[in-house]
């Protein structure tokens, strides 16, 4: 199964970017699932339900979020009606929304994709490792779910490597986001499982982490704010990490960087049609 996962949409030029290439992406390479973090979609802050429904109907099969997922107040209300928006599994019984569920992919293959996030300088939220444990034991790989995929929100990167080593061999993939920068350390663990650290953002890479830079370098010197922060306006790199799974194990068997336009080097899989 090809399955494609995005990082971090950061305001108007990131998500226009992917709602404008994602449907030749997903045709031309013959994509079986997408993945999409969203939650900067907004302005920076949060996703809306129109936002998400455009992502939704661009070609993401799911859309995660993380410590952000509140920032538009609405989404308390419509998160409960969209099962295609996810947010930290994480977060306290009770919490509107669902962290993790089992989608259908174009292929007929059944998906397991959670959303958690990391403690270390992150909120408090519940031990992502016991609460992420319970989410896979009820969903085996290879036997419920012919992929699992884990979107590990989380600042810290030794956190983000403890938790693609615990779950080595039970799940497909588990993918890093929040930092917005990618990580050239994508590799395939012993035990089957896909990892890459970050998978970077899609946004403007002329910026701070996506954001104007003019404020983030004045907080820096002056320590105090000056504005709200604000999305950058550049082109937009589309980034994010691809793999291919095997249809028996459900566990990863090769793993590839993407990058799109803007700034970065681009980059395609070569086991993609378009790449090479």
């Amino acid at each position: 199964m090809r399955i494609l996962f995005l990082g971090d949409l950061v305001g108007r030029v990131g998500r226009t970017a992917v709602i404008e290439k994602l449907p030749d992406l997903v045709e031309a390479n013959q994509l079986d699932f997408v993945i999409v973090n969203g939650e900067n979609s907004a302005s920076g802050f949060g996703i809306t339900e129109a936002i998400l429904q455009d992502v939704l109907d661009a070609g993401a099969d799911v859309v995660t979020t993380g410590n952000h997922v509140w920032d538009q107040r609405d989404t308390l209300v419509y998160i409960e009606r969209q099962d295609r928006l996810l947010r930290p599994v994480n977060y306290p019984p009770g919490t509107p929304g669902r962290g993790a569920h089992l989608f259908t992919a174009r292929n007929g293959a059944q998906v397991m994709v959670a959303n958690v996030m990391g403690r270390v300088y992150m909120d408090a939220l519940d031990d992502p490792f016991a609460v992420i444990d319970k989410v896979v034991d009820s969903c085996p790989l290879g036997q419920v779910a012919d992929a699992i995929i884990v979107d590990m929100h989380a600042e810290a990167t030794s956190e983000k490597q403890a938790m693609a080593h615990f779950l080595d061999g039970r799940v497909s993939l588990v993918v890093g986001t929040h930092t917005h920068v990618p990580t050239a350390d994508h590799q395939i663990l012993e035990s089957g499982t896909a990892y890459m650290s970050d998978a970077g953002m899609c946004g403007d890479y002329d910026s701070v982490l996506g954001m104007d830079k003019e404020e983030p370098v004045n907080r820096f010197q002056r320590k105090i704010p000056g504005a709200r922060f604000a999305p950058a306006s550049g082109i937009a790199t589309i980034s994010g990490v691809a793999i291919e799974t095997d249809d028996r194990t459900g566990l990863a068997e090769r793993i590839a960087p993407v990058r799109i336009g803007g700034r970065l080097e681009p980059v395609l899989p070569e086991f993609w049609p378009s790449g090479g």
